[in-house]
């Protein structure tokens, strides 16, 4: 079964950014390839218990199991070793990736306490968007009472496009709450 935001993009967005841009086929158009969730445990990384339960609430968010990332360097002022756990990561592509978009745009973004809208300032040169949740539990799939602390993840989302503004649009059509200019 197709994902409801994919046939969305499909049917309509493409049509869509292919007039606005002025684009000779809709391939041309921007397209979001991957989506990289990204939870940083820091010291918390080392005990194996907080790590597990990191884990669990991740798969639960995205559907997939994650990675465990290491650190690369040590470093004494943050007090990490070489090799030691660092955090969390998932890339979900293809169906997955719209179905975990749609659940973001439309059931956790405007659960966030005094939600105003995302920042238009996360856009790369490259046209990628990258944003911060600061809870992990405005996910539904997450028990707020089984989570022992509230931890924040850094979402990323890799758009093919020629600059920020065919992103931004591409975002903007998939219902993403960004702050208007002026709004304060």
């Amino acid at each position: 079964m197709i994902p409801r935001l994919k046939e969305l993009y499909q049917k309509e967005i493409q049509l869509a950014l292919k007039d606005q841009f002025g684009l000779k086929n809709i391939y041309m158009g921007p397209k979001i390839e991957k989506i990289v969730l990204n939870m940083g445990l820091g010291l918390d990384g080392n005990d194996a218990k907080i790590l597990k339960s990191c884990e669990e609430d991740l798969s639960k968010i995205t559907g997939q199991k994650p990675v465990i990332t290491k650190f690369k360097k040590s470093v004494a002022n943050f007090k990490t070793r070489k090799g030691s756990n660092a955090g969390l990561k998932v890339t979900l592509r293809k169906n997955k990736m719209y179905e975990f978009l749609d659940r973001l745009v439309n059931i956790a973004l405007p659960r966030i306490k005094d939600f105003r809208g995302l920042s238009s300032d996360g856009f790369d040169k490259f046209g990628n968007y990258t944003f911060g949740v600061k809870e992990h539990i405005i996910f539904p799939e997450v028990s707020f009472d089984r989570a022992d602390k509230v931890r924040g993840l850094d979402i990323v989302i890799v758009i093919s496009s020629r600059n920020k503004e065919q992103s931004f649009a591409l975002l903007e059509k998939l219902n993403f709450p960004f702050i208007k200019k002026g709004d304060n």
